[in-house]
């Protein structure tokens, strides 16, 4: 090999969408330039205009734009494919730079500002001379410059729409310099989604941060601060380190299956310099990552986790967690870091769901026989309304109170004893409670844990409270040890132990925890994987948006041992649904308050895409029948667009593209029967351990399409009374506002959740009237 390949990121986009016969031909441009780059028939030269770009022959029509990027440390050429395209859009003004933020490369080509911006800064596109004549003119026939037309007076009066920014604003937000004077040309907001469309993806996050009406210092701080590089003096002419720090794909012989995996491989895989500052920072201690759906917490997640591993010493050991309250997505999160490691170092990687996690430190701590079989909340609920008829004979409390003060403070906090519950504070519980009145309460939920221990029983949420009471004493006997370890100047204490090893060779179960759908995880989930790593340095890893927390669990992180002030940061840009989605998903959860998993609260500012799509539709429908109806004939639709030929012929299979997502499951099985039954489709049902049934369209509940995506997505059965369920949550209007508060926000987020899943295209139904958390009663 005398010559090594590296694809760019938009190159590698572009062959995506390429016909395959253009893919083929790029294979063999490939091989024959790594093995000869001065080969004829190459006809390898540099561009006219940037010298840094050359363009080389794939075939009589297409060209491979690329630039040198110096000798790799095996004396081995190094040349980054930046653009594959026809020869009649290559241009002078097509440019290669080094971005002054991010120390990234960036190919900027002005052909896809649009020619209204072009005209008004008097630009012309050059065809490169070598384009222009020669044997292949009259194959394809380059289209002739068309001469500038100076702008007309009303282009040239109207509001420019950066109006509030200098040329030198841009550029120290980390705009590309070949696009800093035309942005400030752009009049309008289509003129700018077609700048944004074709521009380095840091000039595009900002450009569009600063149409959607973020000012300069907001940008800043949030977009182009965090993925600033410390950058050396001369920085701008090291093509090399440049390349190190940009995300390319090596191109080898495996490249055939890495285009053939399509576009997602690439969103799965690829970092941006705001997620990649994250995932590669040392922190002296628990850190936390936020952001709205789409945003990449989940990618950023599986990196680090791959950086934790990829740094470990040799061994057999799992000193890494990763864990999530999703248990439909544990093997989800094992397929994707497979991706990322190699089998050797997956193996030392600990990827179970939380409540899987606990069960195991029970049944490790638990003697033959001795385990407690879990019960659902809905039986525990039956079996504490016995308790109370029994023992409440005045009647004040009702099960579904008496349960969540069971669980959230009681649980929650790990009170012991009737005194620590007198003094435990109760934030956010609504109803206060004086000190005979929490007599009264701790005696009938005393009633009810003997109950369900005479039983043999105990509920999810008792068994993580036990697993962190085992954790917590497993890290104190640990802490004991290393103290007297420090008393006798770090001799052995062989003299002080019994005789179990399990003692003498104590440690703490992992190295390094990271959390993913961090949002819904209980009080005792973090007690339980505090305890589980020594504090220090990369310990705890956390991602989660509170938008999206789905379970009545409000947490501070602090009051659990987990101080992540100064190592927080937040993700902004989508990168799977579109902006006209997203617009309508954030009305859904409006300006209500939330939390940041700690004592500050989170919103929605500044979150955007640079996706665009149809907007959502929303229908109204007589009744049920019609709902159906109409939900089957937009399935057929979706479906002949996803099976839509390609370019080169293929037929795409629509299972698992396309979604419908209902309140409940007894509404996920009445849709299914219809759709089958009256219009012939075919579905298959979400469950917790994945999709149940070889049918085309997945149907589920709201629960259960956390974490998950689809390319078109139906919500039906969006009424009021439904959404959110009246009949439950009515009743704690006049008896419990606080609670009957979290109740509907708890709703809006699912709501957020499930619209969210959408990709492309959305569609929400009801009968009846709409659900009050529906963007369409803003428009009454």
């Amino acid at each position: 090999m005398t010559a090594r390949l590296s694809l760019y990121q938009k190159a590698e986009n572009e062959l995506y969408k390429m016909d395959s016969s253009v893919k083929t031909k790029f294979y063999d441009f490939c091989h024959l330039f790594r093995n000869d780059p001065g080969h004829p028939k190459l006809d390898l030269k540099p561009l006219k205009g940037d010298r840094r770009i050359y363009r080389a022959k794939i075939d009589p029509s297409y060209r491979a734009l690329l630039a040198p990027v110096g000798v790799g440390p095996d004396d081995v050429e190094q040349w980054l494919v930046v653009a594959v395209r026809h020869r009649k859009h290559v241009y002078e003004e097509l440019s290669v730079a080094i971005n002054r933020i991010t120390g990234e490369i960036e190919f900027v080509d002005l052909g896809v500002v649009g020619q209204s911006v072009l005209k008004r800064a008097g630009i012309q596109l050059t065809p490169d001379p070598a384009e222009r004549g020669g044997s292949e003119a009259a194959a394809e026939p380059v289209a002739a410059a068309a001469p500038v037309v100076a702008p007309s007076a009303v282009e040239l009066s109207a509001e420019p729409l950066l109006a509030a920014c200098t040329a030198d604003d841009l550029r120290r937000l980390g705009v590309a310099e070949a696009l800093v004077e035309v942005a400030l040309l752009v009049t309008t907001d289509d003129e700018l989604d077609h700048l944004v469309a074709g521009a380095p993806r840091l000039t595009a996050e900002v450009l569009t941060g600063l149409g959607a009406g973020m000012s300069v210092d907001e940008v800043e701080s949030e977009i182009t601060r965090p993925a600033s590089t410390v950058l050396e003096e001369g920085f701008e002419d090291d093509m090399g380190a440049a390349l190190i720090r940009t995300a390319v794909t090596t191109v080898d012989d495996d490249l055939r299956n890495v285009l053939a995996e399509g576009d997602f491989r690439a969103w799965k895989v690829y970092l941006h310099p705001t997620q990649r500052k994250i995932v590669e920072r040392n922190y002296s201690g628990p850190a936390r990552v936020s952001g709205g759906p789409g945003t990449g917490k989940t990618i950023v997640a599986l990196h680090r986790t791959a950086r934790l591993a990829g740094q470990l010493q040799p061994g057999r050991d799992k000193p890494i967690l990763l864990t999530t309250y999703t248990k439909n997505l544990t093997a989800d999160l094992r397929s994707r870091l497979s991706s990322l490691v190699p089998p050797e170092l997956l193996a030392r990687v600990d990827i179970k769901h939380i409540d899987n996690l606990a069960q195991g430190v029970l049944n490790e701590n638990s003697a033959a026989g001795a385990q407690r079989s879990l019960i659902g909340d809905a039986q525990a609920k039956e079996v504490l309304g016995e308790v109370l008829f029994e023992f409440d004979e005045q009647r004040r409390w009702d099960a579904e109170f008496l349960f969540d003060e069971w669980e959230q403070v009681i649980l929650g906090q790990s009170l012991a004893t009737r005194q620590e519950y007198f003094k435990a504070r109760r934030p956010g519980m609504g109803r206060a409670l004086t000190r005979p009145e929490r007599g009264g309460v701790w005696q009938v939920l005393e009633q009810f844990t003997l109950r369900l221990n005479s039983m043999k029983r105990e509920t999810w949420a008792q068994s993580a409270e036990r697993a962190a009471r085992y954790e917590m004493e497993r890290a104190r006997k640990i802490q004991e040890r290393a103290e007297l370890k420090a008393e006798i100047g770090g001799g052995d204490l062989i003299h002080r132990d019994d005789h179990s090893s399990a003692v003498r060779y104590l440690r703490h179960r992992y190295r390094h925890i990271v959390v993913d759908e961090a949002q819904d995880l209980s009080a005792a989930h973090w007690k339980m994987l505090r305890a589980m790593a020594a504090p220090g340095p990369n310990d705890l890893f956390i991602a989660g948006d509170t938008h999206q927390r789905i379970y009545d669990r409000q947490v501070t992180l602090s009051t659990v041992g987990i101080n992540i002030r100064g190592r927080a940061s937040k993700l902004t840009l989508s990168y799977r649904t579109t902006q006209e989605i997203l617009d309508q998903a954030a009305k859904v959860v409006g300006d209500s308050t939330y939390d940041d998993l700690d004592d500050g609260t989170e919103n929605l500012s500044g979150y955007h895409s640079l996706l665009r799509g149809p907007a959502p539709e929303f229908v109204a429908c007589a009744d049920w029948d019609g709902e159906i109806t109409q939900l089957a004939a937009r399935l057929k639709l979706w479906r002949q667009e996803i099976t839509r030929p390609g370019e080169d012929g293929t037929v795409r299979d629509p299972s698992g593209a396309m979604a419908v997502c209902v309140a409940d499951g007894d509404m996920a099985g009445r849709v299914a029967a219809d759709l089958s039954l009256k219009h012939g489709i075919t579905t298959a049902t979400l469950t917790k351990d994945g999709p149940q049934g070889g049918g085309e369209v997945h149907i589920g509940t709201m629960h259960r399409f956390k974490g998950l995506e689809y390319q078109k997505l139906a919500i039906i059965g969006a009424s009021d009374g439904i959404l959110p369920r009246t009949a439950l949550i009515e009743k704690f209007a006049h008896t419990d506002s606080k609670r009957y508060e979290r109740e509907l926000k708890q709703s809006r987020n699912l709501l957020f959740v499930a619209a969210t899943r959408a990709r492309d295209a959305l569609l929400i139904s009801w009968h009846g009237a709409p659900s009050p958390f529906l963007p369409v009663h803003c428009n009454r």
